[in-house]
């Protein structure tokens, strides 16, 4: 199992706390870049399908967790039917900050201050590993897509689409 250094986030003590071997990522944030998935890509080296971004969504009055590939988008409606729900929208990015513990560009999807559903796509079991964000920019983690489904208990189901 991989220590974090003494400043573990939440993501990296959930992970230690339930036994689970991730390797930590850190690369250089540049606070220019918006699209923080695809810096991470290209920071680490990574094919975009591999690294996951973590989105928030309200699902009819509910927050859900989408973990989806920074090569594509959430598919909203996709995401509801995952749920068993109608109609989904991107939550508020003060809320999903609050929720989770994190900043946007930095939620992990892993050690949330508030345990939400989750929903990760599908393609994430094409890959022995995948990189999802470690709690702040500049810091993904990788894990396999099992150990992932099994910290978050995130069900697997077709959420994301090409751009």
């Amino acid at each position: 199992m991989t220590k974090p250094d003494a400043g573990g986030t939440p993501a990296t003590v959930a992970l230690q706390r339930a036994g689970i071997r991730f390797t930590a990522h850190r690369y250089p944030h540049d606070a220019a870049v918006a699209g923080y998935g695809l810096e991470a890509a290209d920071e680490l080296g990574l094919d975009p399908d591999r690294v996951f971004k973590t989105l928030l969504a309200d699902v009819e009055g509910s927050l859900v967790v989408a973990i989806v590939p920074v090569s594509g988008q959430l598919d909203l409606k996709a995401l509801a039917v995952a749920v068993g729900a109608k109609k989904a929208v991107m939550a508020d990015p003060k809320t999903a900050e609050r929720k989770t513990g994190y900043v946007v560009g930095g939620i992990s999807p892993i050690g949330q201050k508030t345990r939400l559903s989750t929903v990760l796509d599908e393609t994430a079991e094409l890959f022995d590993s995948v990189y999802v964000s470690g709690g702040h920019r500049g810091f993904d983690l990788e894990l396999s897509p099992g150990d992932l489904i099994t910290v978050t208990g995130a069900i697997v189901a077709a959420i994301g689409r090409d751009r």
